[in-house]
């Protein structure tokens, strides 16, 4: 299968990393990109046929993937219209609904996909949705190529991309402002910005691969770690008492309404768009 990316971002740098980690060619894969020296780089980089215009880049190729910004998506697909032939269509834009961009550009055989940033080390979390239309083979196609960038999880319906935006795909920045927080604890505690920095690192690497590798909850993990009358438990009952874990859940709450508003900001829904 030759594929295309439209959009040499970080999302699609990834995917490009990953595919050629896989094996596949750099020949099967083109890249449209309209800045010049990212063309370069992609080329430089991969070995990839980096074009500027759509037209050169989906020649041949059998998926598209969609991987511009959510803003710059309608225009995008409008102009892919009159040009698809049965591709399968592969989004990454977060927000734009798969039946939007279904009206857009007149194809059913699409794929919409919420990856997040930790696919530039291949170690992402992608929430993925497919068309009904959208064959066994294609869903097949779609999940060997997102999957080379990490894990992924498909969803029965598609407004559960929502939540997926809101738990792994605005996650990596919840977890980064907590290490945050532990590093600035840890230098109010007397520590230097390198310890500080490394304590916490480690410390959330170690109980998240700990996390993973133990077929228990982590509430049991945590408990374990929880000492009667200990430092850990006298930390928990100060996160208790401000209703830490309520805020959690709030704001992952927040993150949801927010990208379900997107959706209609951004799609057909939204007032005065065609």
């Amino acid at each position: 299968m030759n594929i295309c990316f439209i959009g040499g971002g970080n999302m699609a740098t990834a995917l490009i990393g990953g595919l050629l980690g896989k094996g596949i060619a750099a020949q099967k894969i083109s890249v449209v990109e309209i800045n010049a020296d990212s063309r370069a780089r992609l080329q430089h980089d991969f070995a990839v046929h980096a074009v500027e215009t759509v037209t050169e880049g989906i020649a041949g190729s059998q998926i598209i993937i969609l991987a511009v910004k959510p803003q710059q998506l309608r225009d995008v697909a409008k102009q892919l219209a009159s040009m698809l032939s049965g591709q399968l269509l592969i989004s990454i834009a977060a927000g734009i609904r798969a039946v939007d961009l279904s009206r857009w550009t007149n194809s059913q055989a699409i794929v919409r996909a919420m990856p997040n940033t930790p696919a530039l080390i291949r170690s992402g979390m992608t929430g993925i949705y497919a068309l009904p239309a959208v064959t066994g083979s294609q869903r097949e196609e779609a999940q060997n190529i997102l999957a080379a960038a990490g894990k992924t999880l498909w969803v029965q319906e598609e407004a559960m991309l929502d939540a997926v935006t809101a738990i792994s795909g605005s996650g990596p920045a919840y977890v980064f402002y907590f290490i945050e927080a532990l590093q600035r604890a840890a230098r109010e505690l007397g520590l230097n910005a390198e310890e500080a920095r490394r304590l916490s690192l480690e410390t959330f690497l170690g109980a998240s691969k700990l996390a993973a590798c133990s077929n228990e909850d982590v509430s049991v993990l945590r408990a374990r770690v929880t000492s009667k009358n200990g430092t850990t438990e006298r930390a928990l009952l100060s996160m208790d008492a401000n209703h830490i874990a309520e805020h959690i859940v709030q704001a992952a709450k927040a993150a949801e309404a927010r990208a379900h508003e997107m959706g209609d900001e951004l799609g057909d829904n939204s007032k005065g768009n065609p």
